[in-house]
């Protein structure tokens, strides 16, 4: 199988306090927020720091019942994925089941700043959860 995974989009990481974490990055390192949204599909508030040509992302729950708000709870605030940038996110996913890895969703959602995102079982994946984002614009 040739590689559908162009670069590391981003690696997201699940924080209790969106405000809280923001400052952190901008004191300890630095860095700023490129661009801010709320996804209420997805539960979240997130954050888009720019590292070089790749991304973290800040992801804060909407409310308890959101899927970081569950990870925040069973694992503690950290890393919660890793985001590869694939060209053709439909293609890829295709291909991540003809090679026997379970895809979360049929049909791609909608992701940060209007990408397309599907996501690779964390059991299939070596314990990471790994999302798939194919990008229209910059974050």
């Amino acid at each position: 199988m040739s590689s559908h995974v162009t670069r590391i989009d981003h690696v997201g990481l699940a924080v209790p306090d969106l405000e809280a974490a923001k400052a952190f990055y901008l004191a300890a390192f630095g860095l700023e927020v490129v661009h801010e949204e709320v996804n209420e599909e997805q539960g979240v508030r997130e954050a888009m720091i720019a590292v070089g040509d790749s991304f973290i992302q800040l992801l804060a729950p909407l409310n308890e019942q959101s899927t970081i708000a569950k990870f925040i709870g069973k694992s503690g605030p950290g890393i919660q994925q890793v985001a590869f940038g694939v060209d053709d996110v439909q293609a890829t996913a295709q291909a991540l089941r003809a090679a026997g890895v379970r895809v979360l969703y049929d049909e791609p959602k909608r992701g940060t700043a209007g990408s397309l995102v599907n996501f690779a079982h964390p059991k299939d994946c070596g314990g990471v959860l790994i999302e798939l984002v194919q990008s229209d614009q910059e974050h």
